[in-house]
C-alpha cells in the first residue's frame, strides 16, 4: 500500500499571500447557498473549557466544486494581547479530500478566521442592509473590527464610521489608522447609544459575556451583525432586542446553542420557528430577506465550518498553483 501524498503546510504568511478578502467573500456566499440546498457535507460545533479560555473545535465539508472536509481546533484566550504579546485566537485547520481521506493541508487558523468572519459580515450586509447604507458603529476596536470594516466597504459605500471600545485610546488610535485605508470619516465615540442611534448599520465583534446593544441604541431600519457571541457564555446583544427585531442566522442550530439567540430562547422571549431564516436560504432564494426598510434585521453570526472548508479550500488551490507552502510527508 503506498504511503498517503505529502500535505501542504500553510503558513499565515503563505494565506495571506493566496487568499485575499474578495476571495473569501465569493466563496463564503456560494457555501451558505449550497448549504440551504442540501448541498454541502454537514458542520458540527464542539466546546471545551482551557484555563482561563476556551477551545472549540468546528468541523464540515463541501461536495463542490470538489469534495473536501475541514476540521478547525481554535484557542480563545481573551486576556492575550499586549500583556501577553499573543493574540486572542490561536489555532489550526486540517483540510482533507473528502472522497478518500486524504490530508490536503494544515494551515494557521487566525487569518482565515478573520477573512472569513468578515466575509460572512459582508455577504449578510449585502442582502439585509438598506441599499442606502452608509454609517457604521463598529463596537470593538480590534483586528476582527477591521476585518469587519473592509468588508463592509466592499458591499456599501461607507461615509462615516464610528468606533466604540471599552478601551478609549484603543478605539482613537483604531481610527487614526483606518480612516486613510477606507477613505472615510472614522471617530471614535464614547456615547454608544448617540452614535448607534444614528447608524444604519452595527457591528458587533466583542467577546461580551453581558449584553451592551440594546433596543434603546437601534433605530428602525437599521441592519446589525452580531458576530463575537460564539459560545454559551458570550453575549452582546440583549435578548429583547432581539425578540423585537427580524432574526437571520448563519446557522440556526448552532445560533440557537451559543449565539445571541441562544439567550433569547432561553429567556422563552422567542422560538425558533420566528427567526426568518439562514443566510444561506436568503442567498439562494429560499426565505425572504429584508421586506422593507423600517424592519431591524439582526444578522446573528457564529461562525460556521462550512466558511473555513470554503475558504481554506481555495487557498489551498491558489497555494498549489503559486507553489506555495511546504509539503510534509505525515505517513512516511
Amino acid at each position: 500500500m503506498r504511503p498517503t501524498p505529502p500535505a501542504l503546510l500553510l503558513t499565515r504568511s503563505d494565506i495571506a499571500s493566496v487568499l485575499s478578502l474578495d476571495d473569501c467573500i465569493a466563496a463564503v456566499e456560494a457555501v451558505f447557498a449550497d448549504h440551504a440546498r442540501g448541498e454541502t457535507i454537514p458542520p458540527g460545533l464542539l466546546h471545551g473549557d482551557g484555563v482561563g479560555g476556551e477551545f472549540h473545535l468546528k468541523a464540515g465539508g463541501l461536495l463542490a466544486p470538489a469534495p473536501r472536509y475541514a476540521c478547525k481546533v481554535n484557542g480563545g484566550f481573551f486576556q492575550n494581547g499586549p500583556r501577553h504579546d499573543l493574540p486572542a485566537i490561536q489555532g489550526l485547520i486540517l483540510l482533507y479530500d473528502a472522497a478518500n481521506g486524504v490530508p490536503l493541508a494544515v494551515a494557521e487558523s487566525g487569518l482565515i478566521t478573520m477573512l472569513r468572519t468578515g466575509a460572512a459580515t459582508a455577504v449578510a450586509a449585502k442582502q439585509l442592509a438598506r441599499a442606502d447604507a452608509a454609517t457604521v458603529t463598529l463596537c470593538g476596536a480590534g483586528v476582527q473590527g477591521a476585518m469587519q470594516l473592509r468588508a463592509l466597504a466592499r458591499v456599501r459605500p461607507l461615509r462615516r464610521i464610528s468606533v466604540w471600545d471599552l478601551d478609549p485610546a484603543r478605539a482613537a488610535d483604531f481610527a487614526t489608522r483606518m480612516a486613510p485605508e477606507l477613505g472615510c470619516e472614522v471617530r471614535e465615540v464614547r456615547d454608544l447609544k448617540t452614535a448607534s442611534r444614528a447608524s444604519d448599520i452595527i457591528v458587533t465583534c466583542t467577546p461580551a459575556k453581558k449584553w451592551f446593544l440594546g433596543r434603546e441604541h437601534v433605530r428602525s431600519g437599521t441592519f446589525v451583525a452580531a458576530v463575537g457571541a460564539d459560545s454559551p457564555g458570550k453575549q452582546e446583544i440583549e435578548p429583547q432586542l432581539l425578540a423585537s427585531a427580524v432574526v437571520v442566522c448563519d446557522l440556526l442550530a448552532q445560533c440557537a446553542e451559543v449565539g445571541d439567540l441562544h439567550h433569547a430562547l432561553a429567556e422563552g422571549l422567542m422560538d425558533r420557528a420566528q427567526v426568518r431564516g439562514e443566510i444561506g436560504a436568503i442567498i439562494a432564494g429560499r426565505a425572504p430577506g429584508r421586506r422593507d426598510d423600517t424592519e431591524t434585521v439582526i444578522y446573528d453570526a457564529t461562525g460556521t465550518a462550512l466558511q473555513d472548508a470554503a475558504a481554506l479550500s481555495v487557498a489551498y488551490d491558489h497555494a498549489v498553483a503559486a507553489g506555495r507552502g511546504t509539503r510534509f510527508a505525515f505517513s512516511s
